[in-house]
């Protein structure tokens, strides 16, 4: 099962969210266990895996990452299972003073200002990967493209990493 075939969207990392919600409760009302009660048993079974289907589908096509990873993977690149390292040493070198910017927070003398430079120094890297996967996607270089989603898949993890300090240090 093709995942944008399913919701019959375009095979495109900008989607239309609130189309791919709607599609997928159109899709569960039909699928949905519930709605198969009094089906044979293996209709049950079928009904349960195809509902479950359907969710996975929708949770990878609804966040940005885990659709970028979805749609290498559909040509051959599973970022997310392997275990490719990064040979760009600047972006690796970028990474690790991102890292150092993110410990120094901490003792900065304004915390939330600290955090909303490295939030706008994030968005920046996320929206220049963001854009070279899209590039690299549309020609067809589907090596590239899964390069830049490897890169995403830093910076993801490090505004993860930054959420989990602002919320220990600002007591969300």
């Amino acid at each position: 099962m093709r995942f944008f075939d399913l919701f019959e969207l375009p095979v495109s990392f900008q989607i239309d969210n609130d189309l791919l919600l709607e599609r997928y409760r159109e899709i569960q009302k039909k699928v949905h266990p519930d709605n198969h009660a009094n089906a044979s048993e293996n209709e049950k079974l079928l009904s349960v895996q195809r509902a479950a289907e359907v969710n996975d589908a929708y949770e990878t096509l609804k966040k940005p990452l885990n659709r970028a990873e979805y749609m290498v993977s559909e040509h051959g690149f599973d970022v997310r299972h392997e275990q490719h390292t990064i040979r760009d040493g600047m972006f690796l070198m970028q990474q690790m003073e991102l890292r150092e910017e993110l410990e120094e927070i901490e003792s900065a003398s304004d915390v939330e200002a600290a955090f909303d430079r490295f939030y706008a120094d994030i968005k920046k890297l996320m929206d220049e990967f963001t854009e070279k996967f899209e590039s690299e996607f549309k020609q067809a270089s589907y090596e590239s493209a899964a390069d830049a989603v490897r890169k995403l898949r830093f910076i993801y993890k490090l505004k993860d990493e930054a959420q989990q300090l602002e919320e220990k240090l600002l007591d969300f």
